[in-house]
């Protein structure tokens, strides 16, 4: 005889009632659901761009982790972070193996790993209030995001889910929060989602158990459950033995339609079309290189020499009355990556393509210094007459890790001698860059560091009118250009700032403060691109809060960590 058995038969006869068991989804069924849900998130994100899978990969994700053992939900999060991330950044293996690929897509696994955790942890919450699970998923992935923004070195941001959203409606809500608003209301649609969805497969699923009223619940600390029995319907989820349709269904039917009003909503944020300043005519050159992969760098006087001649020819179209005269040309991230301050030919041969073209040249030079072994990743201003202009030269203040320099060398070392093939280091730049051309004010970034908050917005509240992101995407391939123009649609968007990325092979383009690109370039071609841009003083509510509303909505996740701990020991001592 079981132990209810014997509870039935000294307790008199009762009405019965739906309890909470406390079971997850069957294992069988939530590990397939982990892969899915970093398949859906990879396909939301450039070259593919089918947003509306970033969300319901958020509620795959947070289903199958729902109510399971901690060590279960971070294992689940980690096969998430695998699925998302090994796809993601096949670019990183192209030309360098396959190791920093692999060690980069298993750190960046382990940060979903960590998320899948705090899910689980959180599940007492969504029991208690099931109503909490969209905001509790929302505040979760903003905690996330803002740990792996900045851990280890500095952190690596690729993969936000606020740069799946380059066409997407909530693209929109950068521009009252930022990057942390947009991708709290990603996965709150995912949490609307999964809370219909929880809701459909408990009552399809006839798993009630059933005590006798005021016999108490079982249900125990949700780490603590079998991982592979069905949910069983709780008091939440189960439908009124009488009632009408509509009442059964609304668990369904209103997390839906909020998830609709939601995105629909989004369009009502206003947005900048253009700004509202003065009118420059600016010019990217694509200069391209010899050939794709590591071994640009041995072309270094190619590379500039491409650059230079592209240049020429946009000053004959200009001479010939086929082109405006521009007020500005934007350089690549190493078009010049041998020092012009130190080379006279390489400072002659950029000399002659603004004396010739007639506009100052922002350039993508490499700069040996300040000290031994050291180097510099800059952007310098180079005038027509009077060459390099020292003040406005902006060097990169967030150098890439293990790509531009290596932190602890020795113990790397051991992973791979190839991180022997970085002789010299790259040292970080101390100020924004915001460079004054004349006629404008820049906002410079350069490569990776579009994806930092801090760094774009430092040269916006430094007075930037026009955004400005010089990378070189000769290592990579395609996809990782067209990620990284995802974010500077998001930065145009964040700031109310026109933008522009200029690459060595591509893909470069403008962008307007609505997020609009226009000219966008070709991959692995030489190409030159003019446009007239509109410039903008004015500062979004984003640009004003600043890292506030990622502040915000991390100490509210936090604060939800703390709330499960308090609920789950109290479950723990409660007697039955």
């Amino acid at each position: 005889m079981t132990t209810l058995d014997r509870d039935e038969t000294h307790a008199p006869a009762a009405p019965t009632r739906p309890v909470v068991t406390g079971r997850p989804l069957p294992l069988r069924v939530a590990a397939p659901l982990a892969v899915a849900a970093g398949l859906a998130l990879l396909v939301a994100f450039p070259p593919y761009g089918v947003w509306p899978l970033a969300p319901v990969g958020v509620a795959l994700l947070a289903a199958a982790t729902h109510r399971r053992r901690l060590r279960a939900g971070a294992g689940l999060g980690f096969l998430t972070g695998v699925a998302l991330f090994a796809p993601l950044l096949a670019w990183t293996n192209l030309h360098t193996g396959y190791l920093p690929w692999v060690l980069l897509s298993l750190l960046q696994a382990g940060y979903l790993a960590l998320l899948g955790a705090a899910t689980v942890w959180v599940s007492p919450l969504v029991d208690r209030v099931r109503w909490s699970w969209p905001v509790l998923t929302g505040l979760l992935w903003v905690g996330q995001e803002a740990l792996r923004d900045r851990t280890p070195f500095g952190g690596f941001p690729w993969g936000r889910l606020a740069f799946s959203q380059d066409t997407s409606p909530l693209l929109r809500l950068a521009s009252l929060g930022g990057a942390p608003l947009v991708t709290f209301a990603v996965a709150l649609l995912g949490g609307l989602l999964v809370t219909a969805a929880w809701h459909t497969w408990t009552t399809l699923r006839p798993t009630t158990l059933t005590h006798p009223a005021g016999t108490g619940s079982t249900t125990g600390p949700a780490d603590t459950t079998p991982a592979d029995t069905g949910p069983a319907v709780d008091s939440a989820d189960a439908a009124p033995a009488t009632g009408s349709s509509a009442r059964r269904w609304a668990p369904v039917a209103v997390p839906a339609a909020l998830a609709v009003a939601l995105t629909a909503g989004a369009l009502l944020v206003p947005v900048a079309a253009a700004g509202s300043g003065a009118t420059v005519t600016v010019a990217i050159v694509q200069g391209n290189v010899p050939r794709l992969g590591l071994d640009f760098n041995a072309q270094r006087q190619a590379v500039l020499n491409n650059h230079v001649d592209a240049t020429l020819e946009l000053a004959a179209r200009v001479a010939a009355g086929q082109q405006d005269q521009p007020d500005l040309v934007v350089w690549p991230e190493n078009s010049s990556d041998i020092d012009p301050l130190r080379n006279p030919t390489a400072g002659a041969r950029i000399s002659q393509a603004a004396d010739t073209v007639r506009a100052p040249i922002l350039v993508g030079a490499v700069l040996l210094g300040p000290g031994a072994g050291q180097v510099r990743n800059a952007g310098i201003l180079w005038r027509p007459g009077t060459g390099a202009d020292l003040d406005q030269l902006y060097t990169k203040r967030h150098p890439v890790p293990f790509a531009e320099y290596v932190p602890l060398r020795d113990v790397a070392r051991v992973v791979s001698k190839q991180v022997d093939l970085i002789r010299n280091d790259f040292v970080p730049g101390s100020t924004p860059g915001v460079v004054r051309v004349g006629p404008a004010v820049l906002g410079d970034v350069i490569c990776f560091e579009v994806a930092y908050d801090e760094v774009v917005r430092d040269t916006v509240t430094g007075g930037a009118q026009l955004l400005v992101v010089q990378t070189n995407n000769a290592t990579f391939d395609v996809a990782e250009a067209r990620q990284q123009l995802a974010m500077v649609r998001l930065r145009a968007v964040e700031h109310g700032r026109p933008a522009l990325m200029a690459s060595t092979v591509g893909v470069s383009g403008f962008v307007a403060p609505d997020g609009r690109v226009s000219d966008a370039t070709g991959f692995n071609t030489r190409e030159v691109v003019v446009r007239q841009l509109r410039l903008d003083d004015g500062r979004t509510l984003a640009t004003r809060l600043g890292w506030w509303p990622e502040v915000a909505l991390a100490a509210l996740a936090a604060a939800a960590l703390v709330g499960a701990a308090v609920v789950r020991r109290r479950q723990r001592i409660m007697p039955g």
